[in-house]
């Protein structure tokens, strides 16, 4: 897939689910939110090199945690490689130990964490403050640059 100018300047978020119709449901519940614009993938080594393209755009990737190929945690440390500012969630249907989650926020790996199955209104509570949790992050880096 090759970057699309018309993209280049919108705040780009990739749900990656390896189940389609979780994907495609997420991409368009979310598709009310204004000032970005969502990817849906089912494959996370396509969301991966999407991602290397458009990595000065990306502000957001909510992952699921199993998948074939690659793992969410295993797609979450290649993103933040590529852009370690970029805000990830990593969803899940198994329980998950809460020790593993908190060294994942404490490593900065992930930045939140939704329970499947996922109301939309949660989804979409969760991606506005992720959003504005970038933006304060983005604010923030700029002062310590100035």
């Amino acid at each position: 897939m090759v970057a699309d100018n018309s993209i280049s300047k919108s705040k780009l978020v990739a749900i990656v689910d390896d189940e389609d119709d979780i994907a495609k449901l997420f991409r368009d519940a979310l598709g009310t939110i204004n000032g970005i614009t969502i990817f849906a993938f089912t494959d996370p080594v396509m969301a991966l090199e999407h991602f290397k393209l458009n990595k000065e755009n990306y502000v957001l990737v909510i992952s699921d945690l199993r998948m074939p190929g690659l793992t969410g945690t295993e797609l979450i440390k290649k993103l933040k490689n590529v852009n370690p500012y970029v805000r990830t969630v990593l969803m899940t249907a198994f329980m998950i130990n809460d020790n593993l989650f908190q060294e994942y926020a404490r490593k900065k790996l992930i930045n939140g964490f939704l329970q499947k199955p996922i109301r939309l209104d949660d989804l979409c509570a969760e991606v506005n403050y992720q959003l504005h949790a970038y933006e304060l992050q983005k604010q923030e880096s700029f002062i310590k640059i100035s």
